[in-house]
């Protein structure tokens, strides 16, 4: 399981491409969609689908594009010193503690 599984989806400053994976694959799951249904909704392989949710090789830009429509999310870009970039939170490293 991913550090990301247990929080909620919300906008997340994207660093690395292995940042995306377990954003695709929360929201999948919040959809009730197996990953095979995901891929065809989306229009990719399952084998795309996976190596995006785990970060694993290369996915087109194309192709993370039509996934993240499919699924309802999307991608912005913007100046990182625009205070609504400033205020949208970084991937978490690590679990919240629990109590």
């Amino acid at each position: 399981m991913s550090d990301l599984d247990d929080i909620p989806l919300e906008p997340r400053l994207v660093t690395h491409a292995a940042d995306v994976g377990p954003m695709v694959r929360l929201r999948r799951r919040e959809q009730s969609l197996r990953i095979d249904d995901a891929a065809a909704l989306t229009k990719v392989s399952v084998d795309l689908f996976s190596r995006l949710e785990n970060g694993k090789g290369s996915v087109r830009f194309d192709k993370l594009l039509r996934v993240l429509d499919g699924l309802g999310l999307a991608l912005v870009v913007g100046p990182k010193d625009h205070p609504w970039m400033q205020s949208v939170s970084r991937p978490r490293t690590q679990r919240p503690e629990q109590p």
